[in-house]
């Protein structure tokens, strides 16, 4: 009997997960693995790329957890800088362009995984495709980047939003001497927190030396005599750069699947089952940025770019295909970040998103630190909780401060899984020493206060 062929689109995190969770469970008489990647790199941290540009680590080798050539010494034939331009459902074959040769061949598949990831937003304005304009989504843009920075004798960098990887990347160019603008189109940088809490980031990076500018819609990129950019232009004002970075988010790479007919959600990414397999289509699954997720607490699918994600998807691929048994069941929609010192993270629902889904809710902040008050170095940390009116269950916690401030956001996360109450988490037995925090942690001391807010708003 012939060995039953798997195709996977896409060399890094999800995909490759999935192919080395297939091959440790059927060898190579049993099953062919077949993968294409169109960049130089797989198996990679795309999170470290501001990291890699900023300096704080060395790249792009240090950012690769796994080799072409060790993929290949485990029996997964992987074929660098050759793209899928096509996929033919009905035929089951897919059709790949081999960048170097510029040779177009038909692969066929028994089973097929879709890991296509993301692609940075790049609006259509005048002038984006100017040399000195980068997105940055994988080490190929952070390789041409760091090219970009060695030409460049301008040390004035303009950076294009202020999520995740604009904030990142705004510290990077910092590091790197440059000055710093970051135009926003938001009332506050960080959309992911509430409005409330993006000002404790707006206020941090102001005093870093980062210039932040809100409510700045970029009409178009200048360019100079040669062609190169020389600025940014908003409704209100106009901005000289020598380098523009794009941090405006990330959007499911998804052209090819919708080409081919596959389901899609209403953020673009596709949809499957709990088993990661595409809906309605028996042997085809799909996972990493690509794709779309249940949010467990808004109970809708979102689009969330994150490698955590993306190999736990490709472990649970990896093991449907390859004859065992996995799901994916959802996501409380966790992240943290940093701009130099300062660290932010959050978990769950903000005030918009439970006002989306019809929740009625209550929100408490407080101020705190991270370790005991009379240990040195204790910082400040603001903690916001949002929790269900009436019923107190917990939807979300939003936290900005410094040391040790980001990562408390996991237990928030632990309580929005399990659908815990904000009186439920004050009895967390969490651990307590002088120097890691005070008696009672900040995300306990803001448990306490949402009950008497979840009470106050019961009783009125």
């Amino acid at each position: 009997m012939a060995a039953e062929r798997l195709v996977v689109i896409g060399g890094n995190a999800a995909g490759m997960s999935a192919a080395s969770q297939a091959r440790r469970l059927k060898g190579p008489d049993e099953m062919s693995i077949v993968a294409f990647e169109r960049g130089h790199f797989t198996s990679y941290s795309a999170c470290g790329v501001p990291y890699w540009v900023g300096g704080d680590v060395e790249g792009p080798d240090a950012l690769v957890a796994r080799t072409p050539e060790e993929h290949r010494d485990h029996a997964i034939d992987l074929r660098m800088r050759t793209e899928v331009t096509g996929i033919d459902v009905a035929g089951q074959r897919v059709r790949a362009l081999d960048r170097e040769s510029g040779e177009t061949y038909w692969t066929g598949f028994d089973k097929m995984v879709i890991a296509t990831g993301a692609r940075p937003v790049r609006p259509e304005l005048p002038g984006m495709d100017a040399p000195g304009v980068h997105g940055v989504q994988t080490l190929d843009d952070g390789q041409a980047l760091l090219e970009t920075l060695e030409r460049t004798t301008g040390r004035r960098a303009v950076v294009v939003g202020a999520g995740y990887i604009g904030v990142e990347m705004a510290e990077a160019m910092l590091k790197r001497g440059y000055e710093v603008t970051v135009l926003n189109r938001g009332a506050r940088p960080m959309a992911t927190l509430d409005p409330d809490m993006g000002r404790l980031v707006h206020e941090a990076m102001d005093g870093l030396g980062i210039t932040t500018v809100n409510g700045a819609s970029v009409t178009r990129i200048l360019t100079g005599d040669d062609g190169r950019v020389s600025g940014v232009a908003t409704d209100d004002a106009t901005y000289p750069a020598d380098v523009v970075v794009l941090g405006i988010g990330v959007e499911p790479e998804t052209g090819l699947a919708r080409a081919a007919g596959l389901p899609t959600g209403p953020n673009g990414g596709l949809l499957t089952d709990l088993t990661m397999r595409v809906r309605g289509h028996h042997n085809i699954w799909a996972g990493g940025d690509c794709v779309e997720v249940l949010d467990l607490v808004a109970g809708r699918t979102r689009h969330i770019a994150l490698g955590t994600h993306a190999n736990k998807h490709g472990q649970v691929i990896g093991s449907n295909v390859g004859g065992g048994y996995g799901t994916f069941p959802g996501v409380v929609g966790t992240a943290v970040s940093k701009v130099c010192d300062l660290e932010i993270g959050r978990t769950g629902l903000r005030e918009k998103d439970a006002a989306a889904v019809g929740l009625r809710y209550v929100t408490a902040t407080i101020e705190s630190t991270g370790r005991a008050g009379y240990y040195p170095g204790a910082r400040p940390m603001t903690v916001k909780m949002i929790a269900e009116y009436r019923t107190g269950r917990l939807l979300g916690v939003q936290i900005v401060g410094r040391e040790g401030a980001a990562k408390r956001v996991d237990v928030a996360a632990v309580a929005l899984t399990a659908g815990m109450t904000v009186e439920a988490m004050t009895a967390l037995d969490l651990g307590y020493a002088p120097p890691f925090s005070p008696v009672w942690d900040p995300v306990l001391v803001a448990a306490r206060k949402a009950v008497a807010v979840v009470r106050a708003a019961g009783s009125a």
